[in-house]
């Protein structure tokens, strides 16, 4: 019976190991999870590494960031219509195995293109994964514990940003940039056992169509407006490549609403926007990602450019915020269960943005134990949305719109993430240009920098005010 327990259904497993078999399965989406997350947190130290390996200027060598980051905004998309169309089990384990391929392959290449193709498949995987962990708990969890399973879904995920630097940058030191990309390797072959051996057999469920011109159209204004953004760094506003890459995304997503308008199983069908909680979710979560990624890009910049710390200096004063986060989390997903994830949100996004409105007022003049308050000020908020946003965001799905909602809602904040680190470095680098790189104008370009991350966090409090809030039974 034990080595049929790989195709067993659902009810099945439920019926063999309980109540706790769907806490089971989201251990295991959630080990997974993490393996991708590690593979982009990671690799940002090995930078220097790959300009002097391969002779390149960091213009060329972006190329290995900017490929995985795209291709994981991508993979997003199809993970839905996977979902339905293979299973969880197949879907789960197809990833994990590319993911341990690509990362594979990385480890032996030879050349920054090998380099290049490895973190597009990284990204591709690491992008199926992300929705999954949200879209099982959708499904497995009843609303009154939803929070408590979201807590603990997340809190490995969000403080595997904050250790995986200083592991990356130790294998870096000991083994060569090569051993980089194996990091994420121990997790996904643990989440892959485990997938074989708990994981049920996938439904027979209807086959639908896929939509490959939708996946078309959005992928080509999804790296179209990665590039625009890039662009502004590397070629100016006023180039012909760059604003080429602005008509790429407004015609491609011109013609990706005609085509959803036509179309009744479109990749992201756009009925699912006429629930203004939803929509007004969306846009949440878009400047969520945008401020959370941004921030992270900036507050270390600041602390080596500005404050004159060594990045393990910096390091080290960051580590009590990510202690903060992970703590805030398992209480703030018993929070969303008790009260409005709604309001939660909202409180979560003022905290978090009020942290850099401090900075923004007290660059000249902060000191070590006042960036040590801010930061860990700044993780509580952080915290207290990780958990509450999706719940407030999804409640009003019906079971069959969960899957593609749950994607468009990871879309959103991993391209509001992407163009937020870039456009972070776009208005850094102007900044730093117009006001020098000494005192005082390094810290008033630094203090304008936060000053755009509040205004950020603004809108998404505005945004979020006209949700409706969740019923609680």
């Amino acid at each position: 019976m034990h080595a049929n327990t790989q195709v067993l259904s659902f009810e099945a497993l439920s019926q063999r190991y309980g109540d706790r078999y769907k806490w089971m399965v989201l251990i295991i989406i959630g080990v997974g999870t993490i393996a991708g997350v590690l593979c982009t947190s990671s690799f940002n130290v090995a930078v220097p590494a790959l300009t002097h390996t391969f002779h390149l200027g960091q213009d060329h060598v972006q190329w290995a960031m900017t490929a995985f980051l795209a291709a994981m905004t991508i993979g997003m998309l199809p993970a839905a219509w996977w979902l339905e169309r293979f299973g969880l089990r197949r879907v789960f384990i197809t990833t994990l195995w590319l993911l341990i391929a690509a990362s594979v392959a990385g480890f032996y290449a030879h050349s920054f293109v090998e380099v290049v193709i490895a973190r597009l498949l990284q990204g591709l995987a690491a992008g199926v994964l992300q929705p999954l962990g949200v879209m099982a708990l959708m499904r497995l969890f009843p609303p009154n514990i939803q929070g408590r399973a979201s807590g603990i879904l997340i809190v490995g995920i969000a403080f595997t940003p904050a250790i995986a630097p200083s592991i990356s940058g130790w294998l870096l030191d000991q083994f060569g940039w090569h051993a980089i990309f194996l990091l994420g390797v121990p997790f996904a072959l643990l989440a892959l056992l485990c997938a074989w051996r708990w994981l049920p057999a996938p439904r027979k469920n209807p086959i639908k169509p896929f939509d490959w011109p939708g996946l078309g159209w959005l992928s080509a204004a999804t790296i179209g407006l990665v590039e625009f953004v890039s662009s502004l760094h590397h070629s100016g506003l006023a180039s012909t490549w760059t604003w080429g890459q602005a008509t790429l995304t407004v015609v491609s997503m011109i013609c990706y609403l005609r085509h959803a308008h036509q179309l009744p199983h479109a990749i992201i069908q756009l009925h699912l926007f006429n629930r203004p909680t939803f929509s007004r979710g969306t846009l949440v979560a878009f400047a969520y990602g945008f401020g959370l990624y941004a921030s992270t890009y900036l507050i270390p910049v600041f602390l080596q450019n500005a404050m004159a710390y060594s990045a393990t200096d910096a390091g080290l004063l960051l580590l009590p915020s990510g202690l903060a986060l992970v703590l805030t989390i398992p209480f703030a997903g018993r929070m969303a269960d008790r009260f409005s994830p709604k309001r939660i949100t909202l409180a979560g996004l003022m905290v978090f943005g009020a942290s850099f409105l401090v900075f923004a007022m007290a660059a000249r003049q902060v000191q070590y134990w006042d960036i040590v308050a801010a930061t860990v000020v700044g993780r509580i908020g952080l915290g207290l949305i990780l958990p509450a946003l999706n719940l407030a965001t999804l409640h009003e799905m019906e079971p069959h719109q969960l899957g593609q909602s749950s994607v468009v809602v990871s879309y959103a904040r991993q391209l509001g993430g992407v163009v937020g680190v870039t456009m972070m470095a776009v208005f850094m680098e102007w900044r730093e240009r117009v006001f020098g790189m000494v005192t005082p104008g390094i810290f008033e370009a630094y203090a304008q920098g936060f000053l755009l991350l509040s205004a950020v966090f603004a809108l998404a409090i505005i945004a979020a005010l006209g949700m409706k809030d969740a019923k609680r039974e």
